[in-house]
């Protein structure tokens, strides 16, 4: 029954999913401000049927429960957070450059902190499509000095460092220099030697859906249905991890919007978000200035595409737990706390 999913529909939010739950008309999503009136089922043949919650077939009760449940925290801080993103590269596709050094690095994670963000994102390989990988001493050396400079700076005490990695080295040296979380684009599978990393330092992980590698993932953006398909592969990681002896609440899921995907398989993908709470992991959202928003909006400049980052991230507070991922943290701060607002009403 692993590959039995639901998908919620039809969902409410604020005092009409109060009054529908109260009702039996909804049930609640992954335990937080949202809640669904109708289930769309895949699997047990039963693909793309839809159901009134209160007509789900019995059978389907464990799985009910599971989508209905909250997520566990991971160690992080509760509710929605605003993760920063610093690129400590020459090539990343939008602030490639800009933090290269210390200095400027460490201005913008305290920029940050002043915006409310109590989450930071440090990448020191570029994985923009058909970007060549960089060995790990060079990773680490660029990331290291900014690792160390956030934790001598005692005005960030309480801010968690998450290393964009896929590198078991760094990971290992960036987590013994007070790194906190590790963020892997290939969701563990890159570096055989990282699931021990993480299992040994019992660290929260962020693990990516991505088919292929940054520089082969073009090759690798057909489906039967993406949103199906990306959860059903994403649960696949979350079970190797486990089995590996890293703490299921220990992890989070990240769709990977951008990575061996289309445009308009991104856009699927976010319309149908609620999917992934059959993965009883809390989220992560990342589709800051990407490629598709773009397209979409005919924007070719990466750093003018933040209202694009905007509604492209809001989708995933659908959950009441999601980490988005962004450049521009004072304005999805701005916004996120306008939604939270209205989840109250």
């Amino acid at each position: 029954m692993n590959d039995w999913l639901i998908e919620p529909l039809a969902l409410l939010h604020g005092q009409a999913a109060r009054q529908a739950v109260a009702a039996g008309l909804a049930r609640w999503l992954a335990g937080g401000a949202s809640a669904y009136t109708l289930a769309r089922l895949w699997g047990g043949g039963k693909d793309g049927h839809i159901f009134p919650v209160r007509a789900i077939p019995a059978q389907w009760a464990g799985v009910v429960d599971r989508v209905s449940t909250g997520f566990p925290d991971a160690g992080l801080p509760p509710g929605p957070q605003v993760m920063g993103i610093i690129n400590v590269t020459p090539d990343s596709f939008s602030d490639g450059g800009r933090h290269y050094r210390v200095a400027p690095a460490l201005e913008s994670i305290q920029a940050m902190y002043a915006a409310g963000c109590r989450i930071v994102d440090i990448g020191g390989e570029s994985t923009r499509p058909g970007a060549p990988p960089v060995t790990a001493e060079e990773e680490w050396r660029r990331i290291g000095p900014v690792i160390h400079a956030v934790r001598e700076c005692t005005v960030l005490d309480d801010l968690l460092l998450s290393i964009d990695t896929r590198q078991g080295m760094v990971m290992d040296r960036a987590l013994g220099a007070g790194a906190n979380i590790i963020n892997d684009v290939s969701a563990l599978t890159y570096d055989p030697a990282a699931r021990g990393v993480v299992a040994r330092h019992g660290c929260p992980v962020m693990l990516m859906h991505m088919r292929g590698t940054p520089a082969t993932m073009r090759d690798h953006t057909a489906y039967d249905d993406i949103a199906v398909d990306v959860v059903r592969e994403l649960s696949q990681r979350v079970d190797e991890a486990v089995a590996a002896g890293i703490d299921r609440t220990r992890i989070l899921v990240d769709p990977g919007i951008g990575f061996a995907k289309t445009v308009e398989g991104n856009l699927d993908l976010l319309a149908r978000l609620p999917l992934l709470a059959n993965l009883g992991c809390r989220v992560v959202l990342g589709v800051s200035r990407k490629r598709m928003l773009g397209e979409i909006c005919d924007q070719p400049d990466a750093a003018r595409r933040d209202p694009a980052t905007i509604a492209a991230s809001l989708p995933g507070l659908v959950f009441a737990g999601t980490v988005l991922r962004v450049h521009n943290v004072t304005a999805m701060m701005q916004a996120m706390r306008v939604c939270q607002g209205l989840d109250r009403h």
